[in-house]
């Protein structure tokens, strides 16, 4: 069980782990051990998603999940098959938990008196210095 939230609650059925072998450096055992965790969840067919949170999962991380609905995670930081999993896990939580609750709605503001005198003011500074500017007459 992968627990994410009071509501959501991911059975381990509905994940799927695979091991592969692991790129990069690795001594004599490269060539022999799948460390690398590759970890498969359907979001669309989850039971466990809310359909508002499948929706913000879906708007923010849609261009991670396949045609069919899975999303792909992999980790391969670690050694240890075991610590790769449990990062695989850790990530997919992490992503869940950025869209478990709805965005608070922005509430409008005004600028406040003391603002708008301030922007008056400089406005009106620029503007007298711009006004100086011009072409110098030779009526003297």
């Amino acid at each position: 069980m992968l627990f994410v939230t009071d509501f959501i609650i991911i059975p381990p059925d509905e994940i799927d782990f695979t091991y592969v072998r692991s790129s990069g450096p690795g001594g004599q055992a490269v060539n022999k051990v799948s460390s690398k965790a590759r970890l498969r969840w359907n979001v669309f067919q989850s039971r466990a998603l809310p359909f508002s949170v499948r929706q913000r999962f879906l708007d923010r991380f849609g261009n991670r999940v396949t045609l069919q609905g899975d999303l792909l995670l992999t980790s391969d930081q670690h050694r240890d098959r075991m610590m790769n999993r449990d990062e695989c896990l850790d990530k997919l939580k992490e992503m869940l938990l950025e869209v478990a609750y709805p965005p608070k709605p922005r509430r409008k503001t005004k600028p406040t008196k003391g603002s708008r005198e301030r922007t008056k003011v400089g406005k009106k500074h620029q503007g007298e210095k711009k006004k100086f500017r011009g072409k110098v007459s030779r009526e003297d």
